[in-house]
């Protein structure tokens, strides 16, 4: 999407706005679905709601891409539709969250839901790879953005299927367990609460804040490689090699979170969030022949790719041991919305790398990987 919204507007702003939205579209609406999900006793009806409504705004996305070209939209005029319908799509999808994490955690033991995330990504991997390499032959054959256009139609469907299949398992019921606050003004002063009473689920929260600001460099490894003189011919290849890293990875994350602990983990990736901003920043400052750049531009998307999988395993694995069975719904809701400004960060993002550049970027997203092991650290 970042590569997307960069050939239509060319705004380092609008690129970092891309995951901005995605994340804070994701978290926002949680603070209200975990208090009407435990309220009602059934999560998969919000579930549901969430799954099919962001699958048909990808389908209304890709829509769009494609009459807007046949219209001839002006290029800006087509990215500030595309940024409102990936806003849409963002914000729905935000809804699935909690009863996700509520539905997971009810159906399968705490010693084997990191392998079954991990064997969720691996499925998912394979797909993603056979998906890139026909993404990549569509963005090199057919014009743009009607490319971009068919790659979402794609993306739709498999969306489509994934909801489907998950909609079709249903989920245990909830005997015994109360229903949540009378009121959502009760509910709000319960998480108020929780935040101070609990040390453990506090300092979470701060670590999450720490790991949304270093996503402030995540869309500009695209812009920096394109920048490098590297040509966005190669987004494919370097999206492909994400999608290998994620793929190749799934097995030591799954082993690792059910043998020696979520927050051992949560340590490790925080541990390794350094490297790629490392990385990108030695590159910048080194002088390179062309191939040794795309080298070590494979390298860090090898690394994204792994520690995306990693830190949703990690942070999905946390979030359910220290949450109270019967206060799930709730502390999920309560940590998204707690940890969702921390996502808007990729946007000043976009101002700092317009007005200082890509080092400072990449600078601060390791200082904050930092930032994130150290929270981790007091976490007992």
């Amino acid at each position: 999407m970042a590569a997307l919204i960069l050939q239509l507007t060319g705004s380092p702003l609008a690129v970092g706005a891309v995951p901005a939205i995605l994340r804070l579209g994701w978290l926002t609406p949680q603070i209200f679905v975990g208090y009407f999900a435990e309220r009602s006793g059934a999560s998969m009806p919000f579930y549901a709601g969430g799954a099919f409504g962001r699958t048909a705004a990808i389908a209304l996305l890709a829509a769009v891409l494609w009459h807007g070209s046949a219209a001839d939209w002006r290029p800006v005029s087509l990215g500030a539709a595309a940024l409102a319908l990936w806003t849409l799509y963002a914000f729905v999808s935000g809804i699935v969250g909690v009863p996700y994490n509520d539905i997971v955690a009810r159906s399968v033991p705490s010693n084997r839901r990191s392998r079954l995330l991990a064997l969720r990504f691996f499925g998912g991997g394979l797909v993603a790879l056979a998906v890139a390499a026909l993404a990549d032959h569509i963005v090199r054959t057919a014009d743009f953005p009607v490319s971009y256009a068919a790659v979402l139609w794609i993306a739709a469907a498999l969306m489509l299927v994934s909801s489907v299949v998950f909609v079709s398992m249903g989920e245990p019921e909830r005997a015994g367990i109360p229903k949540g606050a009378e009121s959502f003004a009760a509910y709000f002063r319960e998480g108020r609460m929780a935040f101070r009473n609990d040390t453990r689920f506090r300092w979470f929260v701060f670590a999450q804040w720490c790991g949304g600001a270093t996503l402030i460099a995540a869309p500009f490894y695209v812009v920096a490689a394109a920048e490098m003189g590297l040509g966005l011919e190669n987004i494919a290849l370097l999206l492909g090699a994400q999608t290998s890293g994620a793929l190749a990875s799934n097995l030591l994350w799954g082993w690792w979170g059910d043998t020696r602990g979520k927050l051992s983990l949560m340590r490790l990736i925080s541990f390794l969030r350094l490297a790629p901003p490392l990385i990108l920043l030695a590159v910048l400052f080194l002088e390179m022949a062309h191939m040794q750049m795309l080298i070590a531009l494979v390298a860090v998307f090898l690394l994204l790719g792994a520690l995306a999988n990693g830190l949703t395993i990690a942070v999905l694995g946390l979030l359910m041991e220290i949450s109270p069975e019967h206060r799930r719904p709730s502390y999920s809701g309560y940590f998204n919305a707690l940890t969702a400004p921390a996502f808007v960060l990729p946007l000043l993002g976009g101002v700092i790398y317009a007005a200082i550049g890509a080092e400072a970027v990449f600078f601060l997203s390791a200082v904050s990987a930092v930032g994130q092991g150290y929270a981790l650290a007091q976490i007992r």
